[in-house]
């Protein structure tokens, strides 16, 4: 795990980039403590810092050279079944100096060229050059667990693993009005878009092939797509057992590693099968958790513990108070290089904090939910196609759910919001009640906070990429597939590896082995969940080896207490923030429409305003540290 940064140079104007990559290296420090180095040839400039996991010694420091000196790569990520890839690459008489994966991929890109990809498992950002040709490859991992930003003009092509890298290398910073918008309605910005109008993210199973100037975005993998895909013969039994067998060799291609190694324990089902499964490679598997003293609901450490318990686990818990969490806040702010407003990313970095004190790598159960159908709104969603006489009933019955007092903060307030959302939503089609729940609020409420409206056309661009899917029937694997491609690697995995590279801990992730995602993804949606059940198929694959307690019990999930915060400790920042002249300059923001946020959050029908008020708080966060 590191931090990649790179320069193609198509012109001497562009190449006099160069003199930036070490700014560029510096910013991206957090990634790679241990090590950072610089390539420079021709037109290419290449640079790399290190977070040493496998072949601690220095043959492992990159940019990476191989054995021909044709051929160098600058490489964030695991390449896990390299081993047997390097076995093979043997026999074709290719020799390696070090013992790292990082060299095997250049034996890969040797022999096969950018036909590589089917022969990696793992997940990465990296950039190959290629000296005798000028090519460079930048690529992406098939599920888009690695970020990787870019930019390019008719003197250059910038890329780097975070934006702040980019900025010192001098990109223009023209804010994008319509991702500003489906910022303030999800919380984040999906690839290829990013708060800047010419920057892109390279997308999840895409690479760039540089070649005589040109730049070609291609795609060498995709989800399999609902109604595009054979759905497989298999009977539950036996796609069972493919499921158990499937996770058990992937988390033992991720238990490679010279470090430290660990896993994250929620007490969920997720994190669970993870430790349950790396327990049977490992005599004292070190398992982490985060409690939280002031928030007892919230609070599944009884559950981990359980987990632990059973399987005989080194486990350690973080019990956090609200304190605890306020008092990290700007250190999440300050690290946010592009606007991203998911709070739990709070709690996800203490988690990293804490965890990065005993080890260098922790397993994840990230990606059960979106591939297994594990989230309250995949339930809804299964009602609102299955529900039968009461979903009908709420479809023909006027949404009264919106006049009560809807909240976050109390049971009944979340009641009643959640009530609203499934009675708005059953009343569209599947593809508008998607993008309508997966986000937070509306196109008109985010709207409103802004003085330039959104271009129409372009926002309806970006809605058609996420819902093409939608075309055809379908069953809810379309829903799965949406929350794949869009909230997973945007919202979940970017959250994940910006909070655990802030403190330089690598989270490697089992359930999105792409062999399992395939499989999965080739199974019809009734064997993920039906009207009593949600992600069935994963439960009854590991059910026999948990403790009963952690079975078919309701899924909690954290919030921190934003509306509380807001209404307390945050009114000096927000107030700060946006203050009448700080607006009025920048020229973005509505001052009215921001004044009738802070009357809402002080009424007894907050509803979503914390979610809203916390987005601004994040991008003026943002601003004032890197555009004013």
């Amino acid at each position: 795990m590191c931090g990649i940064a790179g320069i193609v140079a198509f012109t001497d104007k562009g190449r006099e980039r160069f003199r930036q990559m070490p700014f560029a290296i510096r910013s991206l420090k957090r990634r790679g403590p241990d090590g950072d180095g610089i390539f420079k040839h021709g037109m290419v400039c290449l640079g790399h810092t290190r977070l040493s996991i496998i072949d601690l010694s220095s043959l492992g420091a990159q940019p990476m050279t191989d054995v021909s000196g044709r051929y160098t790569i600058s490489f964030n990520g695991e390449f896990y079944n390299y081993a047997e890839r390097r076995s093979r690459l043997e026999a074709k008489g290719h020799s390696f100096r070090s013992g790292t994966d990082t060299e095997v991929l250049l034996g890969l890109y040797a022999q096969y060229g950018t036909a590589m990809f089917e022969h990696v498992n793992g997940f990465f950002a990296f950039a190959m050059h290629d000296k005798e040709t000028g090519d460079v490859l930048i690529a992406r991992d098939r599920i888009g667990i690695k970020p990787l930003y870019y930019y390019a003009d008719d003197d250059v092509l910038l890329f780097a693993s975070e934006l702040k890298a980019l900025m010192t290398l001098g990109i223009p910073k023209e804010l994008d009005e319509t991702a500003l918008s489906i910022y303030f309605q999800t919380g984040y910005i999906p690839a290829p878009y990013s708060i800047f109008r010419q920057v892109k993210k390279l997308e999840p199973g895409h690479y760039l092939h540089v070649q005589n100037g040109k730049i070609a975005d291609k795609a060498y993998y995709r989800i399999p797509v609902p109604g595009e895909t054979e759905i497989s013969g298999d009977s539950y039994e036996t796609a069972r057992r493919k499921v158990h067998d499937l996770i058990m060799d992937s988390v033992r291609l991720r238990m490679i590693s010279d470090v430290p190694l660990g896993a994250f324990l929620s007490g969920g089902i997720d994190s669970s099968v993870i430790v349950a499964a790396a327990s049977q490679m490992t005599d004292r598997l070190h398992t982490f958790s985060i409690g939280f003293k002031d928030q007892p609901y919230f609070d599944e450490t009884e559950y981990a513990l359980l987990v632990a318990k059973k399987f005989r686990t080194e486990h350690t818990v973080f019990s956090l108070t609200q304190d605890d969490l306020f008092g990290n806040l700007q250190k999440v702010l300050d690290y946010t290089d592009e606007p991203f407003a998911d709070s739990s990313a709070i709690a996800v970095n203490i988690l990293s904090m804490h965890t990065r004190n005993k080890v260098t790598v922790a397993l994840s159960g990230d990606g059960g939910d979106e591939l297994f159908a594990g989230y309250n709104k995949h339930h809804a969603e299964y009602m609102a196609r299955y529900g039968g006489w009461k979903t009908a009933l709420l479809r023909n019955f006027p949404n009264v759910w919106t006049f009560l007092p809807g909240s976050r903060s109390s049971a009944w307030g979340n009641r009643f919001r959640q009530l609203g959302r499934f009675s708005e939503g059953v009343k569209l089609s599947p593809a508008e009640r998607y993008w309508r729940w997966a986000a937070v609020t509306g196109k008109n409420e985010a709207d409103s906070l802004l003085l330039r409206k959104t271009d129409a056309e372009k926002y309806n661009l970006v809605r058609e990429k996420w819902l093409a899917h939608f075309m055809h029937e379908g069953d809810l694997n379309q829903v799965l597939y949406g929350d794949m491609n869009l909230v997973l690697p945007n919202d979940m995995l970017y959250k994940v590896d910006m909070m655990s590279m802030e403190n330089s801990l690598e989270v490697r992730v089992p359930l999105l082995d792409y062999r399992l995602v395939d499989y999965v993804f080739s199974l019809p949606s009734s064997y993920k969940i039906d009207r009593n059940r949600k992600k069935k198929l994963l439960v009854d694959s590991f059910g026999e080896m948990l403790p009963a307690e952690l079975l078919n019990r309701p899924k909690k999930g954290f919030e921190v207490p934003m509306l509380q915060w807001l209404r307390t400790g945050l009114q000096p920042l927000l107030k700060e923030l946006t203050s009448l002249q700080r607006v009025s300059d920048q020229g973005i923001f509505d001052p009215k429409a921001i004044d009738k946020l802070q009357v809402q959050l002080f009424s007894s029908n907050p509803g979503d305003v914390h979610f809203r008020l916390w987005s601004l708080i994040v991008f003026q966060n943002w601003w004032r540290n890197y555009m004013e």
